[in-house]
C-alpha cells in the first residue's frame, strides 16, 4: 500500500508582496541560460525535439511476452529488459502504475510471467515476493481484462476467462448500442485486431513452454468468477455475454470470414508505416499478431514494416532496455519552442525557424481520418502526437502547435495557424469542451461492459484539453469573429468545471496543478478579466497548496484519492511547480512571495546541466490504469516558467 506519502503543505507565513529576484539578475539569467543552452543542444538536425516517453512496467513486459508469443526470442533484449524489469520492483514485492504507487495486480501478472519467460527462478527472492504479492490480491484470475486476454492466448486460463468479443462486431450497424465509433480512438485501433486473436482464439508458440499456474488461487479451469458484478447495467451486459458465447455455433461461417476480412481491411488501411497503427504499442502488437493468424507471410511487406514499427519504440541502453509506449515528438517540439519563445524569440529565431518548418511538414491537410465520420465536412488541418498517425490528428497538440506558431511571429505561419484553428473550432463537443480525438465520445453506458473493466474505453470532453484550445482561439480571433462564438463554449464549459476549491482536474498531466496551469494559461490570452472569480479561486487554491520549500507537487494517487492527495505530494517537482509559477504569472502574481518562492525553487535545485530531473511519473495515460514520464516534462517546462517570471517583472 502507499504509505510514504506525506501531506505536508505551505505553513510558512509569507509576506504580501516579494522583492523580485530579478535584483539578483545574473544568476536568473545565468539558470535560464544554462536550461536554453541544453534544449538547444538537443535539438534534431531537421529541426524536432523529441524525449523518451516511459511508461510502467506492463509495456517491457508485454515486449518480452510478444517474443514467446512469436517464438523469436533476442535473449540479449530479453536479458536487458528484465534487468529494467527487476529494478522496478517494490519492496512489498509489486509492480506499481508509477514512481512509489501502490502495486498493481495486472501489471505484476505480466511482469511474474515475463521475468519467468526470462529465465528466472521462482525460487528467487524477488520472484518470491512478488508471487506472494499476487495471491494476496487473490491471484491472476484477478487481474484485467487485457492480462486475462495474454493469458488466455498463452494458454494459462480458458477462453471463458475472457469477455467474448467475436470478429462480427464489426458487422454491427451504427445505430447498435455497440459500434466502433462510439468508442475512443486508442479503444478502435486496440480492439479491431484483438478481435482477430480473441475470435481464432490465437495461440502463442512459448517454445520454452513457461506457465505460471502457481499465480492462481483456485485452479484457472475450476474458476468461476472472471467477472465481477458492479451494477446492474454491468449485469445486463454479463447476460448478453453468455448470450452470445451460447449462440456463437450458430453464426454461418460466411459472415465470420466476412467480419474478419472487413477486420483486416480496417487495421490494414491503419497501419501507418513504420509509426505504426495507432501510433501506441498495444495496438501495434495486437496487429503485428493478427496479421500472422490471418496467414499473411511473415516477409510481407506489411508485416515487415509493422514490426519495424513496434522495434522503434525499445530504448536500449549498455545494461538494460525498455520499450516506449508511442513517441511525442509533435508535443515536445511544440512545448519546448513555447520555452524557447518565451525566452527569447529573435535570439532563437533560427532554431524556432527549423522547428516550425518541421510542424508545418507534419500538419494533416486532407488524409482520411476518423475524426470524419462524425464531422465529414470538416477541412483537416491538425497535428498528431507521433511522428504520423495521420487517421488521428491529436485537439491537444493542435491547439499547442498553432498556438506557438501563432506566438512566435514568425513569417509565412498563417496559413498552417487558421487551418488549424478552423479544424479546432468544427470539433468542439456539444457541451463546449473537447475530447482529445473525437467528438461527443460519450456513451458513457459503455463503461460498463465486460471488456471495459480498465475504464479508458472513452474520449470524453476535458478541461485541459479544452484549455488548450481557448488559448488558442482567444490568440488568433483578432479580425476572425468567427472563431468568438466557439471561443465562449469553451470558456463557458471550462467555467462550469472549475472545482469547488478553485482547481481544476488534470485529465492528461498530474493533476490539479495541471489542469490548473492549463486553464489558467488559456485564460491569459482571453478577455476575461484578472478579477474574475476563476482567476481569483485558481490563484488561491495554487497558493494554498505551495510546499514548505517553495515548490509545488502532486501525486499521481491523487487519481485514486483526490479528497487525501489533491495538489499534494510528498516532495517539490521541477515540472509541477514551474506549471504553479507560470498559472500564477498568467492570474497576475507574478509579483506575490509564492511565485518569487517558486522561482527560488527551480534556480536551487536545477543541475550543473542547464536540466532539471524529478524522478516521478508526469501524467496519466489513463487515470488510475496506465501512468507515463514525459523525460521533456523537468527540461522544458522550469525554463518556461524561469522566463516567463522574468519577462513578467521586466515589464511590470
Amino acid at each position: 500500500m502507499f504509505t510514504d506519502a506525506t501531506t505536508e503543505t505551505n505553513t510558512r507565513d509569507l509576506s504580501r508582496s516579494a522583492t523580485a529576484i530579478i535584483a539578483k539578475p545574473n544568476d536568473l539569467n545565468k539558470a535560464i541560460g544554462k536550461a536554453q543552452d541544453y534544449l538547444l543542444k538537443r535539438q534534431q538536425p531537421d529541426g524536432h525535439w523529441i524525449f523518451e516517453l516511459e511508461a510502467d512496467c506492463t509495456i517491457p513486459a508485454e515486449y518480452i511476452m510478444m517474443m514467446h508469443y512469436l517464438g523469436e526470442i533476442d535473449t540479449t533484449l530479453q536479458a536487458k529488459i528484465a534487468n529494467y524489469l527487476r529494478s522496478r520492483q517494490s519492496e512489498d514485492g509489486s509492480y506499481p502504475l508509477f514512481t512509489a504507487g501502490p502495486g498493481d495486480i495486472s501489471c505484476s501478472v505480466k511482469v511474474y510471467y515475463a521475468l519467468k519467460m526470462a529465465g528466472d527462478s521462482i525460487d528467487a527472492p524477488h520472484m518470491k515476493k512478488l508471487k506472494n504479492y499476487i495471491l494476496s490480491q487473490g491471484g491472476a484470475a484477478r487481474a484485467n481484462v487485457f492480462t486475462r486476454i495474454a493469458l488466455a492466448m498463452f494458454e494459462q486460463l480458458p477462453w471463458r476467462g475472457v469477455p467474448y468479443i467475436p470478429v462480427e462486431i464489426m458487422l454491427f450497424p451504427k445505430w447498435f448500442p455497440f459500434h466502433l465509433d462510439k468508442v475512443s480512438y486508442w479503444s478502435r485501433t486496440v480492439m479491431v485486431p484483438l478481435f482477430v486473436l480473441c475470435s481464432e482464439k490465437a495461440t502463442a508458440k512459448n517454445p520454452n513452454k513457461v506457465d505460471i499456474l502457481e499465480l492462481f488461487v483456485v485452479h484457472p479451469d475450476k474458476e468461476k468468477h472472471y467477472f465481477p458484478e458492479r451494477t446492474a447495467l454491468n449485469k445486463f451486459f454479463l447476460m448478453l455475454d453468455k448470450l452470445g458465447r451460447f449462440t456463437r455455433p450458430l453464426i454461418p461461417q460466411s459472415m465470420h470470414q466476412k467480419a474478419l476480412d472487413k477486420a483486416k481491411d480496417w487495421f490494414v488501411e491503419r497501419l501507418n508505416g513504420e509509426d505504426g497503427l495507432g501510433g501506441i504499442f498495444p495496438a501495434m502488437v495486437n496487429a503485428y499478431e493478427a496479421m500472422l493468424l490471418l496467414g499473411m507471410p511473415k516477409d510481407h511487406e506489411l508485416v515487415v514494416t509493422a514490426r519495424k514499427a513496434i522495434d522503434k519504440l525499445l530504448v536500449i541502453n549498455e545494461h538494460d532496455a525498455y520499450c516506449q509506449p508511442c513517441l511525442s515528438p509533435v508535443w515536445d517540439t511544440g512545448l519546448t519552442a513555447l520555452a524557447l519563445q518565451e525566452v527569447d524569440k529573435n535570439g532563437n529565431r533560427d532554431a524556432l525557424i527549423r522547428a516550425y518548418d518541421w510542424l508545418k511538414s507534419k500538419q494533416l491537410i486532407d488524409e482520411p481520418g476518423d475524426w470524419q465520420v462524425t464531422k465529414p465536412d470538416l477541412e483537416g488541418g491538425g497535428w498528431a502526437f507521433q511522428y504520423a498517425n495521420p487517421h488521428y490528428p491529436d485537439v491537444d497538440d493542435t491547439g499547442l502547435v498553432a498556438f506557438a506558431m501563432a506566438d512566435s511571429n514568425l513569417p509565412e505561419l498563417d496559413e498552417s495557424i487558421h487551418r488549424a484553428t478552423r479544424w479546432i473550432v468544427g470539433m468542439q463537443s456539444e457541451n463546449g469542451g473537447y475530447g482529445a480525438f473525437d467528438v461527443d465520445n460519450t456513451y458513457y453506458y459503455l463503461n460498463e461492459i465486460p471488456f471495459a473493466d480498465h475504464g479508458a474505453l472513452l474520449d470524453p470532453p476535458t478541461v485541459d484539453v479544452s484549455a488548450r484550445c481557448a488559448m488558442l482561439m482567444a490568440r488568433v480571433a483578432k479580425g476572425h469573429d468567427e472563431y468568438r462564438p466557439a471561443l465562449q463554449r469553451t470558456i463557458d464549459y471550462i467555467r462550469s468545471e472549475q472545482e469547488a476549491d478553485g482547481s481544476w482536474f488534470g485529465r492528461w498531466g498530474t493533476n490539479y496543478i495541471y489542469g490548473t496551469w492549463s486553464v489558467l494559461l488559456g485564460l491569459e490570452q482571453t478577455d476575461v478579466p484578472k478579477t474574475d472569480p476563476m482567476y481569483v479561486n485558481a490563484a488561491k487554491w495554487l497558493k494554498s497548496v505551495q510546499r514548505e520549500d517553495g515548490g509545488w507537487g502532486e501525486d499521481n494517487f491523487s487519481y485514486h484519492d483526490e479528497q487525501n492527495f489533491r495538489g499534494k505530494y510528498r516532495f517539490s517537482t521541477a515540472f509541477q511547480t514551474a506549471w504553479a509559477v507560470i498559472g500564477l504569472i498568467a492570474a497576475g502574481e507574478a509579483h506575490s512571495p509564492e511565485v518569487k518562492a517558486g522561482v527560488e525553487f527551480l534556480m536551487k535545485t536545477q543541475l550543473t546541466d542547464g536540466s532539471w530531473n524529478d524522478k516521478c511519473f508526469t501524467a496519466p495515460g489513463f487515470p488510475k490504469v496506465f501512468y507515463l514520464k514525459y523525460h521533456g516534462y523537468d527540461k522544458f517546462f522550469p525554463l518556461w516558467a524561469l522566463a516567463k517570471y522574468r519577462n513578467a517583472i521586466n515589464n511590470s
